[in-house]
């Protein structure tokens, strides 16, 4: 967005950014350190994504995430944000069960960290979660694609959306998202084409993640984004070699410290 945007990113100003044809930028973010660095870098929206069980907890997938799990890192990154839009995901079993169980689910979330909004998975089947969330005023995310948290059914990370039926069904699910109150919806894994298309179609913005350049914005895993880790998605480009240089500096550390050259004596206290 321009630096005209105003202090505080809100709901209104991700409509009119895309009325204006100016691009989103989207990281995640599970601590107060980063959150506080991707505000001040200019970020629009940071994500506290269920992602932090794969690239935080050790998991191989978002499966175990829970509530829980999210409250603490959510009320961090909200707490260190100045300007960004913070959303949290709503973890695998935390609104399936229906629009009772989300809204609970989603009250708690902005009770308990002061996040903006709450992002959940699914297209016309969680419209009705969607429709209650925002009827309390919660600000509502999509997720549309590829849905990590059905991988299992999904038979793992796949492109969603290939085939004309596909591409339809999948059209079908953001203008139904859309109707029943999204403010944004982020779409994961889609055909280039096809996400060209839903962004055609919406009036809120779609955000992509190894979803082509026509989407209103653009969303990464800061890990993958920052080289944080020995591999990444294949759309993830990698705009540094943080994790290179953190081992460096831990590895600069500890010899010192064997060396018992650190700490010096501009490092310590005179009597």
């Amino acid at each position: 967005m321009t630096p005209t945007t105003p202090k505080r990113v809100r709901v209104h100003h991700l409509r009119e950014a895309k009325e204006r044809g100016e691009r989103l930028t989207m990281l995640t973010a599970y601590d107060a350190v980063t959150a506080r660095i991707f505000d001040e870098a200019g970020i629009d929206m940071l994500l506290v994504g269920d992602s932090i069980g794969n690239t935080m907890h050790g998991h191989t997938t978002t499966l175990p995430v829970t509530v829980d799990d999210l409250i603490p890192p959510a009320r961090a990154v909200a707490g260190a944000a100045r300007r960004a839009f913070v959303v949290a995901d709503l973890p695998f079993g935390s609104y399936e069960a229906g629009p009772e169980q989300a809204l609970a689910t989603s009250v708690r979330m902005m009770k308990e960290t002061g996040v903006a909004a709450v992002k959940f998975e699914g297209g016309k089947r969680v419209a009705a979660q969607i429709r209650a969330i925002t009827d309390a005023g919660i600000p509502v995310v999509g997720h549309l694609g590829y849905t990590p948290q059905s991988e299992n059914l999904l038979g793992g990370p796949r492109v969603q959306g290939r085939g004309d039926l596909a591409a339809e069904l999948l059209c079908e699910d953001a203008v139904a998202i859309q109707e029943a109150g999204a403010v944004a919806v982020v779409l994961e894994m889609v055909p280039a084409p096809v996400a060209a298309r839903v962004t055609e179609i919406l009036h809120i913005p779609t955000i992509g993640i190894g979803a082509g350049t026509q989407c209103d914005g653009q969303v990464l895993v800061w890990v993958d984004m920052a080289g944080m880790t020995d591999w990444s998605p294949r759309f993830a480009k990698r705009f540094g070699e943080v994790g290179a240089a953190l081992k460096a500096a831990a590895s600069a550390y500890a010899d010192e410290v064997r060396g018992g050259t650190f700490p010096d004596a501009d490092h310590q206290f005179d009597a």
